[in-house]
């Protein structure tokens, strides 16, 4: 231990050294929170999702024990100053660092979102101005975007509110919908605003006001301009389906390299290792649907929002935050509304009828620069509208394990098409997924985001075109297995371990028909603790003992070497892939 870096809501944050000299923050829960069974509930879960979000432009939990008598977790500590600081101390961002600072929180919420929750607190002091890259910090009040009613009341909703999107001054209510992703945009375009501008782009004013002015009045984004100005705008929108996601705003915001803007290009070559993350994010995306009512639906597109712990970590000490609580009159039909799904669009009437509840109800506002505001309920004991998440695959009663995953691949289902010609690389459907690429190294496709440690899997693969090679990645998360799929052999690597690029053979197994191109064989893969091993056609080809990683997701791709032999193109088709867990 170092010393104390400050005081939270939820705990108490520690410098400290680990044993191979990295630093480190631990955030140690308060001890009357530690004896609250509820409360240990809530924290365990949430560091278990905390752990399933790629470090993407976010402070990576690196260990926790939630069961401990004095509940802790340990993240990586990031060297650098809030962006409210920032803000305050020095007054708005240039136009290239606000670039920088828009793709950074984007990537964080792209990876986050994909990861299967929702940041809820997304604001200028939940974002730490790293070096080489933004982080994005505090998931102590995430929730996953597949049990959105988790441990918090019906009457209770957590967040700031001048970064609040309109929808969730609804979402405390008995039968409300549930929060989605586009609530954490929301909170991007306010964060960017702030950012570029000095202030909030709904005003300071009593929290009831600001409120009023989120659901009712347009953001005042004087100061702001360009490209930058017309995402924050679409990022506001008061119908959460008139924004975009995290990735759609990261595509946007990257776009292809030869149209970047000078401040956007000055923006990437002062921080090389923001491109890198940005670009990671983009290959791991995933959909989802929420149910959101009975027949409404609403799809959350490949990764937007983040999570993390209720902690902020940086080189200044974290100031205990707190708010005198304020009161307005009683009635408990505040700030209701309809859900948000694609196709409705909110009355301004309802929202004008919203707004003056926001005025003129009872509020009780608890902690109005962080924590929970409590709410009262419109309906004593009433337990709120559930939300389901729509399943890749139904889990089956089979003795090899229920399928968790299953696509054919013919057409855009859990697997996403992408033409990215910076990267010389597409992936698109033609009855398969084809996989192109006319350069040597590797490229992955967009799919699910489903965090697995053991299972098994099969793919039918055909390489196309000759010196192709196909590539199943596996317990990956920015870094895992890989296994290569070439004419003559399979190779397992090592991707990622040391550096994004970073490779490493651990085994390789010579076939002996070598694969024709043109002709589909089907890949097998089983992965159990440290034992893996590898099939062709049903076949074994070989396997190898290996605990260099643990878990993380299954990705579809093509990886060539890097001075290919033969000359492009390459390409490589998957289809009929299936994953299953373990029986039992």
């Amino acid at each position: 231990m170092i010393g104390r870096l400050g005081e939270g809501g939820m705990g108490t944050v520690y410098l400290a050294q680990a044993p191979d000299g990295l630093l480190v923050a631990i955030k140690v829960v308060r001890t009357d929170l530690a004896d609250d069974e509820e409360f240990r509930r809530r924290f365990r879960s949430e560091v278990d999702r905390a752990r399933q979000v790629p470090p993407f432009c976010t402070a990576e939990v690196l260990d926790a024990d939630p069961d401990h008598e004095m509940p802790y977790f340990v993240v990586e500590y990031v060297d650098g100053p809030s962006l409210a600081t920032v803000v305050r101390d020095k007054g708005p961002l240039s136009q290239s660092n606000l670039h920088g600072l828009a793709i950074g929180v984007a990537t964080a919420l792209t990876a986050i979102h994909g990861a299967g929750v929702i940041h809820r607190d997304l604001k200028p002091n939940n974002v730490l101005l790293a070096a080489g890259s933004p982080k994005v910090i505090d998931f102590g009040i995430a929730h996953s975007v597949q049990g959105t009613s988790g441990h918090t009341r019906t009457d209770q909703i957590v967040g700031t509110i001048s970064y609040m999107a309109p929808e969730r001054f609804g979402s405390a209510g008995a039968g409300s919908a549930p929060v989605t992703p586009a609530a954490d945009i929301f909170s991007w375009g306010a964060v960017i605003a702030y950012a570029g501008t000095g202030r909030t782009p709904f005003g300071s004013d009593a929290a009831p006001v600001v409120a009023a002015r989120i659901l009712t009045s347009p953001p005042d984004l004087t100061g702001l301009s360009g490209m930058l100005r017309g995402l924050v705008e679409q990022a506001l929108a008061k119908d959460p389906a008139d924004r975009p996601t995290a990735r759609e705003l990261l595509e946007q915001l990257l776009g292809p390299g030869p149209a970047r803007s000078p401040d956007l290009a000055a923006a990437l070559a002062r921080q090389p290792d923001l491109l890198v993350a940005a670009e990671e994010a983009q290959a791991t995306g995933r959909t989802a649907a929420v149910v959101l009512g009975a027949n409404e639906t609403t799809r959350i597109a490949p990764p937007p929002g983040p999570q993390k712990a209720d902690v902020a970590i940086s080189a200044s000490p974290v100031p205990a935050t707190s708010a005198p609580a304020i009161s307005a009159p009683a009635t408990s039909a505040l700030l209701t509304s309809a859900p948000p799904n694609r196709g409705r669009r909110w009355g301004r009437a309802a929202l004008v009828v919203v707004a003056v509840a926001a005025l003129v109800t009872s509020l009780t506002i608890v902690g109005i620069a962080s924590g929970a505001i409590d709410l009262p309920s419109s309906s004593a004991g009433r337990s709120p509208a559930p939300s389901t998440v729509a399943q890749t695959a139904s889990p089956t009663a089979d003795p090899l394990g229920p399928v968790v995953i299953a696509d054919p691949l013919s057409v855009e289902k859990l697997w996403h098409p992408k033409d990215d010609k910076p990267n010389n690389a597409s992936c698109t459907f033609a009855g398969a997924l084809i996989v192109t690429r006319s350069t040597g190294g590797s490229y992955r496709c967009l799919g699910p985001q489903d965090v697995i440690a053991d299972f098994t899997a099969t793919v039918d693969v055909k390489l196309r075109d000759e010196g192709s090679c196909a590539a199943v990645w596996f317990r990956f998360d920015g870094s895992g297995y890989a296994l290569r799929i070439c004419a003559d052999a399979y190779s397992l690597v090592a991707h990622g371990a040391t550096g994004a690029a970073a490779i490493k053979e651990l085994g390789r197994f010579p076939l002996t028909t070598p694969i024709a191109y043109g002709k589909a064989t089907t890949v097998g893969i089983a992965a159990a603790g440290t034992n893996l091993t590898f099939t062709r056609d049903g076949q074994p080809v070989g396997g190898l003992t290996d605990n260099m990683f643990n878990k993380g997701r299954v990705v579809l791709g093509i990886f060539q070497e890097s001075k290919p032999e033969t000359p492009p193109p390459y390409s490589v088709l998957f289809s009929n892939i299936e994953i299953r867990k373990p029986a039992g």
